[in-house]
């Protein structure tokens, strides 16, 4: 038998609080259904970057998008009638979003007007959106998640292609949640969270998928959620139960564990910074951006085809 190096431990530290006059003490239908009837007063996650260096976060169960600028001040972007959780720009004015409860959304930041980008398939909806990311070209991936787990493994991915077609790659994930794409484009990472794993999932040249396996295995009571990954190709992945941010290279070792402070619920991630080479990852039961310095920086996210060029 042989042991592992330990991997270097790195603390997170708060970059920013979300400011008082905004926390909601009262219970909402999501708090109802997510959080065992508990009063949430937010639950951030999907951050991302803009071009100006701005963050955006979602408040899930108050359907707000907010904008933090590089001095941590908040500002309430859009407030509407939904669950947003994971987020995507497609241009430098349009939010794409991964809303639960009325499937995937589009917001003009500069009037805060929230639209419907599809909403259902064949007619019917979806179980409940989550995460997104562009490839390239311009393909879509999300997660259909809903209430899936071990009991019913039947959580989803799909790919949406530029010119409007839909494509169901997987259906029988139990709690599909984060996704990232490696540096080539050729592997896209699914997080599995009740399944406390990660899976690899080849993307094949004909558009199909095939020798799915699983990659990483962790432990504890809430699985993966938000993965990012860096120029190195090595995978980053949110561990809200632990309160981790796994560093992991291509033999899925942990390399580096980034720690949030005592109690943190790590969900999303997102590089940012000028040299994109600073991680910020939302804490989300307590309504906290957390920050720490890489030597690596992330690799950069892609767009709609529409508006490559």
């Amino acid at each position: 038998m042989f042991l592992l190096t330990p991997p270097e431990i790195r603390e997170m530290e708060i970059f920013t609080r979300m400011p008082v006059h905004f926390r909601r003490h009262t219970k909402s239908a999501w708090s109802e259904a997510n959080r065992g009837g508990q009063i949430t007063d937010s639950f951030l996650e999907g951050p991302v970057f803009d071009d100006a260096g701005n963050l955006f976060v979602c408040d899930i169960p108050w359907g707000r998008i907010f904008r933090i600028d590089q001095a941590g001040e908040w500002t309430l972007v859009a407030e509407y009638d939904g669950e947003p959780n994971g987020m995507k720009f497609i241009d430098p004015d349009t939010l794409l979003i991964t809303d639960y409860k009325n499937g995937l959304m589009a917001l003009k930041i500069a009037t805060g007007q929230v639209t419907p980008f599809l909403e259902r398939r064949n007619s019917e909806r979806f179980r409940g959106v989550n995460d997104l990311i562009f490839d390239a070209i311009g393909n879509l991936y999300f997660t259909d998640q809903g209430q899936t787990g071990l009991h019913d493994p039947s959580g989803r991915l799909y790919r949406l292609r530029p010119d409007g077609r839909l494509d169901l790659l997987l259906s029988n994930v139990p709690s599909p949640n984060g996704v990232a794409l490696s540096p080539d484009g050729k592997l896209l990472y699914l997080a599995v969270t009740r399944g406390n794993c990660v899976w690899r999932v080849p993307l094949l040249p004909d558009g199909s998928v095939a020798k799915v396996s699983q990659f990483f295995t962790s432990y504890g009571p809430s699985g993966p959620d938000g993965l990012a990954v860096d120029m190195q190709g090595r995978l980053l992945v949110a561990n809200p139960g632990l309160g981790y941010v796994w560093v992991l290279n291509q033999r899925a070792e942990p390399v580096l564990v980034l720690r949030g402070p005592a109690g943190a619920s790590t969900t999303n991630i997102a590089f940012g910074g000028l040299a994109g080479d600073a991680l910020y990852c939302t804490d989300s039961t307590h309504g906290h951006i957390l920050r720490v310095g890489m030597d690596v920086a992330g690799v950069p996210l892609s767009r709609a085809a529409a508006t490559e060029g």
